[in-house]
């Protein structure tokens, strides 16, 4: 195991206890001052991007992953908004979860507490790096960041602002890490930091996720991968399709709840097909269809097997035309990553169906994809979107970034 990685491990460790029992008080100080550091230091943030910009450019990153990665002086005054926005929300630490009182007179309470030290790898997004240490620090926990070297230079400068804003607190600005090494071996060796790392979260593509999946020896709450699709039924809207198809597509087309995969049925294609992908010449998506779908829209490329699996986060679209609404459902629990599925139907008995039969962390009718996110959900920041079961599903929030203990209070009870 990388020595580095072990020695980070064991000051964030250490110093989890001064956020764990710091009040709602002082760490919402924390976080304004964090927020005010970020303002502060922006020349310095903005020329550390521009470093990771010119590199990605340099070695050919896609247009719509740049944007993800690019930082302005307005980006940078809504990741410090979106820091102040976090002090708003409850404090999840010492929620009395429920409570009860047995025959013998003890009393038991389950009661919220931090996870203890968080550790999350993630690419290309600077943003996480403030968003997910805001989050960690409000909900009692130390943070341990390792992101990806496409942002490495954005990310200190990031960490370094939030540290020194930690130093004008009672809160260790140890439980802000970061890991300056983005070799794999240091992702690896952060996965098996079992006994000072209580929970992983990676937010990445497939292949983070997978690596992650695959070598991590600490919990992990599984997010980001989005493989989505929408529906066009047959008895759809076509206006309505048309509109969500577009905006799933193409308002963010490089985020995890944004549609890779277009399904419509065959009784409707013909109708519907030709203007769903004129409207999406609009951004210049390039379509992959497949066989019967590539009759309607012929300048669009075949689909190939591997197109229904992949994750584009790109101006990219595959397109099928399904027999029905059991295929449709078959292809997406086949295909799907559990994020974000839409049907876009005017039937009750087929929407009640792709609800109930489809397995994903978000179901939607007659709607976007785009919309899984905490803050639309009315929820609150979240660090990802959990496509996994346990724990933590859908946007994982401040109430998914704490555990709970249960108290139990008697007056000289013995069993």
């Amino acid at each position: 195991m990388s020595n580095a990685v072990l020695e980070i491990g064991k000051k964030a460790a250490a110093a989890k206890s001064s956020i764990a029992n710091a009040g709602s008080a002082e760490k919402d100080r924390a976080l304004r001052l964090i927020a005010e550091a970020l303002i502060r230091d922006t020349d310095k943030i903005l020329a550390a991007n521009e470093k990771d910009v010119n590199a990605a450019k340099e070695n050919g990153m896609s247009s719509a992953l740049i944007d993800r990665l690019s930082l302005t002086k307005d980006r940078i005054k809504a990741i410090a908004d979106a820091v102040l926005e976090i002090i708003s929300l409850p404090d999840p630490v010492g929620r009395v979860v429920s409570g009860s009182t047995r025959p013998n007179g003890i009393r038991i309470t389950k009661v919220s507490v931090p996870l203890g030290v968080i550790a999350v790898i993630y690419e290309a997004r600077p943003n996480v790096t403030a968003d997910a240490a805001a989050l960690c620090l409000k909900s009692g926990n130390a943070v341990i960041l390792r992101g990806g070297k496409e942002a490495f230079n954005s990310n200190m400068e990031i960490v370094n602002s939030m540290r020194s804003a930690l130093s004008q607190t009672s809160i260790s600005p140890d439980c802000v890490q970061f890991i300056e090494d983005t070799s794999r071996e240091s992702a690896t060796a952060l996965m098996r930091l079992n006994g000072y790392v209580d929970v992983l979260i990676p937010r990445g593509g497939s292949g983070l996720i997978k690596s992650v999946i695959e070598n991590s020896t600490v919990p992990v709450i599984e997010t980001g991968t989005g493989n989505c699709h929408v529906y066009v039924d047959k008895s759809a809207d076509i206006d309505m399709a048309t509109g969500i198809v577009f905006n799933a597509k193409t308002s963010r087309p490089s985020v995890c709840n944004a549609a890779e995969k277009l399904l419509i049925h065959k009784d409707i294609a013909q109708t519907a097909l030709p203007k769903i992908c004129e409207k999406l010449k609009e951004k210049n998506v390039e379509i992959r269809a497949d066989e019967s779908a590539l009759k309607l829209i012929p300048d669009a490329k075949p689909a190939t097997d591997e197109d229904w699996d992949t994750e584009y986060l790109d101006y990219i679209i595959a397109v099928k035309a399904v027999n029905d609404i059991d295929e449709a459902i078959k292809h997406i629990n086949t295909h799907g990553t559990k994020h974000s599925e839409a049907i876009v139907t005017e039937s009750f008995a087929a929407a009640e169906k792709f609800c109930a039969e489809v397995d994903a962390a978000a179901v939607y009718v007659n709607a976007s994809t785009r919309f899984t996110d905490g803050g639309e959900f009315g929820f609150g920041a979240e660090i990802g979107i959990s496509t996994q079961k346990l724990h933590a599903r859908g946007p994982v929030g401040l109430p998914e970034l704490t555990s709970y203990k249960y108290v139990v209070r008697g007056e000289g009870q013995i069993r």
